[in-house]
């Protein structure tokens, strides 16, 4: 009888224990899976990055030059992954260039249109806030993307104009 008293006893001084490890083992779950899903959302914003320049030397290679100040707003790219900027890049940000045949920018593209050979849109200076474990500005690095240039909105006539 004695032994089943003792048993008893120590099974009710143990009481809170269980308490306490899951407190313990779930905060750590927690951060664990907070982590997880931090690393994705920058997976995330790293691919949409990527994309929106790719998006942005798309448009610059084929509309007209005058058009290139505004192939940085959100609202240029229709449907696509800038609708609302979610990311927050400033229009600084995103800059697009016109380049010659040896790299080097084109300094006056709108009347300079067949020294034109590349475009290139590049995303520089972005910072990506992070929400966990606390908030910490992430610096991107630059993203480019370097087309040939095509039309840059110039179309033969009869042929119909790009829609930009």
């Amino acid at each position: 009888m004695n032994r089943l008293l003792d048993k008893i006893r120590r099974i009710q001084q143990q009481r809170g224990l269980f308490a306490v490890e899951f407190a313990i083992v779930s905060v750590v779950f927690l951060i664990v899976l907070l982590m997880v899903m931090e690393f994705g959302r920058l997976l995330f914003v790293w691919n949409v990055v990527d994309e929106i320049t790719r998006r942005g030397a798309r448009l610059a290679a084929v509309c007209p030059v005058t058009v290139s100040p505004d192939i940085g707003t959100p609202g240029i790219f229709g449907r696509s992954t800038m609708v609302g900027n979610s990311l927050n890049i400033a229009v600084g940000e995103f800059v697009i260039e016109y380049l010659d045949n040896g790299g080097s920018p084109v300094f006056d593209p709108v009347n300079n249109l067949d020294d034109i050979d590349f475009v290139r849109a590049s995303i520089v200076g972005y910072q990506l806030q992070t929400f966990f474990p606390i908030e910490v500005l992430f610096n991107v690095p630059a993203f480019e993307t370097t087309l040939p240039a095509e039309s840059l909105g110039n179309s033969p006539d009869g042929t119909g104009v790009t829609t930009c």
